[in-house]
């Protein structure tokens, strides 16, 4: 590791730093999860007073818009928190613990398992707290990365299920302006939508329920892979070698964890985040066309960058087999428009009466196929 968790060393003192650093009271060492988490997001940067009151204020604008555009639940009272990247790292440590948390029974069994760990001798110790160390890992590389990429909750993929706080990032928002080469002030305008729509959609009785059901759904059905793990293991007894496990200057997930999941059960939770992404997009633009006269520029550079690989997803991906596919948000955006076209807004409403109403991946684009499972006889198709 870098920074505030040194690897270096020898012997005792190599083997006294690593069970400090493994040391862990649950199923996740969120101590080290922490420590990774300041490392990667970096130091604070307070957001200069005048842009963060900008912010909120286009914030404000953002809520009557989405208000008089979109028949969605009233948000939780607060106020936009323009952040940066480091805060808002801190204050989301945990709050992604979904994607993390489900993994623990899994290692503590398999390693229980593992042929081979009496014969470790010093490293066989390290077996126990070796599973809530490597999630400890995956959370903070996870959550450090996201504080570079994200541009507010909206923007996470798996949102933060548990968290009601509206923020952006206010560093990645400008970066993604200049990126872009787009008006600073229609982006910030732009993200704003993003949010303080999302915290409207985290309002609707079922959805933060249904959230938390596929992905447990989802993570019943993981398989690890740890063949590997004890020569792996074995290698901690050379110091030399430790770098390489942990990750070239501990900013990588070590590669010691590969798992499979159920593809059904996948397609699920790649339905329900493209659509609620999807279906932001056709109401931002819809509240936002007429004050952002470059909002097609920003679409199209939002979707390249959800294109791009990502980091976050990758290690995901890796250790579960967890791949949004993110770019299906303009999919479920084009049905959303086809829905209300051909059958109005009120067909489209239908989608949040009910978790069993949402598009599943294939109606993501098939609208008539949806309309005529959930609409039946209502609606002439």
């Amino acid at each position: 590791m870098t920074g505030d968790l040194p690897i270096s060393g020898d012997g005792d003192d190599l083997f006294a730093q690593m069970f400090r650093m493994f040391q862990s009271s649950g199923p996740v060492n969120w101590k080290l999860a922490r420590e990774l988490t300041k490392n990667l997001a970096g130091e604070r940067e307070p957001i200069e007073p005048d842009l963060a009151e900008e912010y909120r204020e286009l914030a404000q604008l953002a809520e009557l818009r989405i208000q008089a555009t979109a028949d969605l639940p009233a948000p939780s009272p607060g106020e936009l928190n323009p952040t940066d990247r480091a805060t808002w790292a801190l204050e989301n440590e945990q709050t992604f613990r979904i994607l993390i948390e489900p993994l623990g029974d899994k290692l503590t069994g398999g390693f229980a398992g593992l042929p081979g760990a009496e014969s470790l001798g010093q490293m066989g110790a390290m077996l126990q707290p070796l599973g809530p160390a490597l999630l400890g890992m995956q959370a903070g590389t996870m959550v450090g990365f996201m504080a570079h990429r994200v541009l507010g909750q909206f923007d996470t993929g798996i949102p933060a299920i548990d968290h009601d706080q509206p923020y952006l990032i206010v560093p990645n928002v400008e970066a993604f302006a200049f990126e872009a080469e787009v008006d600073p002030r229609q982006v910030r305008l732009w993200a704003a939508l993003h949010e303080m729509l999302f915290h409207r959609l985290m309002e609707i009785e079922w959805l933060r329920g249904h959230f938390v059901s596929v992905v447990e759904a989802f993570y019943e059905t993981v398989e690890l892979d740890l063949s590997d793990v004890m020569g792996q293991i074995g290698a901690l007894e050379d110091p030399d070698r430790i770098r390489d496990l942990l990750g070239e200057e501990g900013t990588s997930t070590p590669a010691l964890l590969k798992g499979t999941s159920d593809p059904d059960r996948l397609a699920a939770i790649q339905s329900l985040t493209a659509y609620v992404e999807g279906y932001g997009d056709y109401v931002v633009r819809k509240a936002g066309a007429e004050v952002l006269p470059d909002l097609d520029r920003i679409e199209a550079a939002n979707a390249r960058r959800r294109s791009e690989p990502d980091q976050t997803e990758q290690s995901l991906q890796q250790v579960v087999g967890l791949e949004l596919q993110r770019y299906r948000a303009g999919d479920a955006a084009a049905f959303c428009v086809e829905v209300e076209e051909r059958w109005g807004e009120p067909a489209l409403d239908r989608v949040w009466e009910q978790p069993e109403n949402l598009p599943n991946l294939a109606e993501l684009t098939d609208p008539v196929g949806w309309a005529a499972r959930v609409m039946m006889d209502q609606f002439e198709l």
